[in-house]
């Protein structure tokens, strides 16, 4: 994993694949949906605003006349619309070669799920761990299919408290909310890379975080927004990451990409080493058993 220029003309024609890509109307997601959709690729677009999603297919499809888009309806703090939404795509499509984990929020007041959870555990990491168990039939048929899990650099802020999961206990501290969903993101990848090991890596999973990018995500920070001219990368080299993770032959499961230079924070994507709290494997399996019966959903 030497290569330190990966960028997107890495990434081979993906006709006849079919990608999904969650909260992708903005940032990342939507500029990993272009990337995607210009390489030929059916992308499905899994975002809470329908009618922005729109807008944003008529905007690619400015630059790539014949982008193959489909925008559905999913909100990943409600367990309901992740069944409803997986219905849809067990009902429409035979196939799912690529499951990209993008959206996420950070740093909101505290509020809860509709189903009672801490709103950036519940969101960040609760609703992909349903929708990729969801998913995971329709992954299984699919030869060489891949998962994508979005972590971030703030995962070193994280240590989960199963005593308080939603934080009903403890006075709220949103950063560290936040590092615990992007930790736990983290132990779900780790995990369900050695329980897929047994399969035969299928599908792979793989991890990314964007470095310091400037993106929609940081408007609850006015510290990360004001330092974004010093520190952040643009959204095109953000998501290089990401897209290295769903792409790169080479990759391997329970590999984790980030940028390169500046302690991580900008550059090419490369594969390195998340913290050592995030290879703990009895915190990863007790994790794994709690979001099962929190979620309802078994692998």
């Amino acid at each position: 994993m030497s290569k330190q220029h990966w960028d997107a003309t890495k990434i081979p024609d993906q006709q006849g694949k079919v990608i999904i890509v969650t909260g992708s109307t903005s940032g990342l997601g939507k500029e990993a949906v272009k990337t995607i959709a210009g390489k030929n690729a059916k992308v499905i677009m899994a975002v809470r605003n329908v009618d922005k999603g729109k807008e944003v297919v008529n905007e690619i499809k400015k630059e790539f006349k014949h982008a193959d888009i489909d925008v559905r309806k999913l909100d990943l703090s409600n367990l309901s619309s992740i069944r409803a939404f997986t219905n849809v795509m067990v009902e429409n499509y035979d196939r799912l070669d690529i499951l990209i984990n993008n959206a996420g929020i950070m740093f909101p007041p505290y509020s809860k799920t509709v189903d009672g959870f801490e709103n950036q555990f519940g969101t960040n990491h609760l609703g992909h761990f349903a929708l990729t168990g969801l998913l995971m039939p329709l992954l299984k048929k699919t030869e060489g299919s891949r998962i994508v899990v979005l972590s971030s650099l703030g995962h070193t802020m994280g240590k989960l408290d199963f005593e308080d999961l939603n934080w009903e206990a403890r006075k709220y501290d949103t950063q560290k909310a936040y590092g615990d969903s992007k930790l736990a993101n983290l132990y779900f990848t780790y995990e369900l890379a050695r329980r897929l090991k047994r399969e035969g890596d299928h599908p792979r999973i793989t991890a990314a975080h964007p470095g310091w990018t400037a993106t929609d995500l940081q408007r609850n920070s006015a510290f990360m927004s004001g330092m974004n001219r010093f520190f952040a990368q643009r959204v095109h080299m953000g998501v290089l990451p990401t897209l290295r993770a769903a792409f790169d032959e080479e990759a391997k499961a329970g590999d984790f990409f980030g940028p390169s230079k500046l302690m991580n924070m900008r550059g090419y994507p490369v594969a390195h080493s998340s913290n050592k709290l995030s290879y703990d494997e009895t915190i990863a399996r007790e994790l794994w058993q709690r979001s099962e019966e929190m979620t309802g959903i078994k692998f």
